[in-house]
């Protein structure tokens, strides 16, 4: 292909999207600064195009050229080719899927916009763990619901590692930031949700028993503290998944699988 640009060099400026990739703190701001974000391997980056996210460039270890040819060669963007010691120098860590891409964000949508279509929706209250966030799209996805919302502190669904996680779903289920938590919830209730709160107390009403309704909202709060008192105090009810054995709670990622799928639309 014409558009492989050899490069043997990590330091080289024309690769500097990939560097450092498992620094999270130099991520964040490289990734602010130049609106872009990076995905990883052959089919998430086929979805990641397919969603129609412009690409920067791409980049490929030599002995995994074959996996991402085809891509590159309907992509009008540059692709870099590096044998798998220097991608692993430039990136921090070994690339299993061998190739990368970098690409554009784009403009989230207004809140309004996400709500208005929807019937189910996951609220997520910060969540900082990548992988649970790409793990809650994940399931989003798969289970039929159709949209996801997150408070200002959670982790971004277009950083790699939740990109990775989520398989692409980040790409196909419509999300947005609230930017004013405080009043959150009463957007949810104008557009005509019921807001379910997740949480591990006994006291509250088992999953299985949540009655049917057209618009759920599902929240479901951090890895440690869970949701706060304000977003548990304003659910319309709040809600647990039964346990036994003496277990306590599940991962945020179990959790929502399980709530997700216990409440999908008919």
């Amino acid at each position: 292909m014409d558009k492989q640009v050899p490069i043997r060099d990590a330091a080289d400026p024309r690769v500097a999207d990939y560097v450092r990739l498992t620094d999270v703190h130099l991520r964040r701001s490289l990734e602010a600064e130049h609106g872009l974000f990076i995905a990883e391997g052959e089919k998430v980056i086929r979805r990641a195009i397919a969603a129609g996210y412009p690409v920067r460039s791409l980049l490929v270890a030599d002995d995994k050229l074959a996996t991402i040819a085809d891509v590159a060669a309907s992509c009008p963007a540059p692709l870099y080719v590096l044998p798998a010691a220097t991608v692993q120098e430039l990136t921090g860590y070994r690339v299993h899927r061998g190739a990368l891409v970098s690409m554009l964000r784009l403009p989230l949508p207004k809140v309004a916009d996400v709500l208005e279509p929807a019937r189910r929706i996951v609220v997520l209250e910060d969540i900082v763990d990548h992988a649970n966030v790409g793990a809650v799209f994940r399931c989003a996805a798969a289970l039929g619901f159709d949209a996801v919302l997150l408070s200002p502190r959670c982790a971004d669904p277009l950083y790699r590692r939740a990109v990775k996680v989520s398989m692409g779903a980040v790409f196909s289920v419509p999300y947005s930031r609230v930017d004013d938590w405080h009043r959150g919830v009463d957007s949810l209730k104008e557009h005509g949700f019921r807001v379910l709160a997740l949480t591990p107390d006994p006291g509250a009403t088992p999953i299985g028993e949540v009655s049917e309704s057209a618009k759920l909202a599902l929240l479901i709060g951090s890895e440690g503290e869970g949701l706060t008192p304000r977003w548990m105090a304003a659910a319309d009810q709040r809600i647990r998944i039964p346990m036994s054995r003496g277990v306590e709670s599940l991962n945020v990622a179990a959790a929502a699988a399980i709530a997700c799928y216990l409440l999908a639309a008919p």
